[in-house]
């Protein structure tokens, strides 16, 4: 992992102060970078899996948390909704990860390759050691940065060898089933997909569960096996989570982030953005710069 994290380190050379989510030259690899300890964050990712490099990280889903660290990795299967926040960082010992976004398509292509692999538990968020072999392949997708006419020649193979190892880890069985076309947890990833587009507007379930390959009432028990949530839920969430970026990035008031996400009240956006939150929307915004502002 020490190769893996000088490389990393290397990508931020003359950005020593740089924090954030940072693009890179492959579009489902990002990498992390975090300074100073941070607020609660709510998200729902899409499915992928977080080397980390340096510092540590808590992750909470409904009851169940987890806190992990250098050498460890975070692994997300399903569109969860999950609460998180860096917990050990510095300007001169950061917080520092590697995400890559998982492919269905290629995890469909290679599963198809490869022997059955045992059945584990369903459970769409964990944590366990980084694999040797997973660290390996990752380093070498750094290296193809410092050359980047490679990029275009080596990245695809690289991801899928990412991919492959990760297929036969420990958790192979949880994220080949992001793979099966017909399976429940890709037919509800279509509707999140319908979700995540759409989500300032009025869906109706019957649009969704069409989406999903599903019946009305088949598709609210998936759904809800594999997000944890209602998709009214899900899509108040969405909302509430795009609000509060427009709030913190862009100067948004309450009440044009309201209508931008899709609320017709302001009073009730008040209202589920305070349950969410923990705090109203003006408030809650200011402690988040207030903090941002400190730790510069």
């Amino acid at each position: 992992m020490t190769s893996l994290l000088e490389a990393v380190r290397r990508h931020f050379d003359g950005h020593a102060e740089a924090a954030g989510v940072f693009a890179t030259p492959i579009p489902t690899l990002t990498l992390v970078r975090a300074t100073a300890p941070s607020e609660l964050v709510h998200q729902i990712p899409r499915p992928l899996v977080a080397l980390v490099l340096q510092g540590s990280k808590h992750v909470a889903m409904g009851a169940t948390a987890f806190d992990f660290s250098a050498g460890e990795s975070l692994l997300i299967t399903a569109d969860v909704p999950t609460l998180s926040r860096v917990t050990r960082a510095s300007l001169s010992a950061p917080y520092l990860s590697l995400v890559l976004e998982l492919d269905p398509a290629v995890i469909a292509d290679l599963t198809a390759e490869m022997p059955d692999a045992s059945e584990d538990d369903h459970a769409p968020v964990r944590t366990h050691p980084t694999d040797a072999e997973v660290a390996d392949t990752a380093l070498r997708v750094m290296r193809l940065f410092d050359r980047p006419s490679s990029v275009p020649v080596l990245a695809t193979q690289l991801v899928r060898e990412m991919h492959y190892w990760l297929l036969a880890g420990r958790h192979g069985s949880a994220i080949r089933r992001l793979g099966w076309p017909e399976g429940h947890v890709r037919r509800v990833a279509r509707a999140v997909a319908l979700l995540r587009a759409e989500f300032a507007r009025p869906l109706r379930v019957e649009r969704l569960a069409a989406a999903a390959g599903m019946s009305p009432s088949s598709f609210h028990e998936h759904f809800r096996n594999v997000t944890s949530l209602s998709p009214l839920q899900f899509q108040k969430q969405l909302r509430l989570i795009e609000a509060r970026r427009l709030m913190l990035s862009e100067d948004a008031t309450a009440s044009s982030a309201a209508y931008a996400v899709g609320y017709e009240s302001v009073s009730q956006f008040t209202r589920e953005y305070g349950r969410l939150f923990g705090a109203p929307p003006v408030r809650s915004a200011r402690a988040a710069k207030a903090q941002v502002q400190a730790v510069a």
